[in-house]
């Protein structure tokens, strides 16, 4: 897998900004196939910054309804990725 495989797009949310205002923590989609040293990896080249640890989370898809038809969306994972101390932050996610 590439590193565009591996993220799939930043997650810019109120809880994901305030993550990263306060923690230093980028929040991420990534592929469910990818681990924890492959998502390190690959925002390390993307972004030119140092990880400091990579937490993930996988979520199973929800089953949703249209009148008599139902279906359930995909499976998907999130990456927690908290930088060293002295790195800068990226600035993908401003609002």
């Amino acid at each position: 897998m590439n590193i565009y495989e591996v993220i799939r797009r930043p997650l810019v949310t109120e809880k994901g900004v305030e993550k990263k205002d306060t923690h230093r923590t980028l929040c991420f989609e990534v592929a469910l196939d990818a681990n924890k040293t492959q998502v390190k990896s690959a925002v390390e080249k993307l972004f030119k910054v140092k990880v400091a640890e990579v937490r993930t989370a996988t979520f199973d898809g929800k089953l949703r309804r249209r009148g008599r038809f139902a279906g359930y969306r995909s499976d998907w994972k999130k990456a927690y990725v908290k930088l060293k101390a002295g790195e800068k932050v990226p600035d993908f996610a401003e609002i």
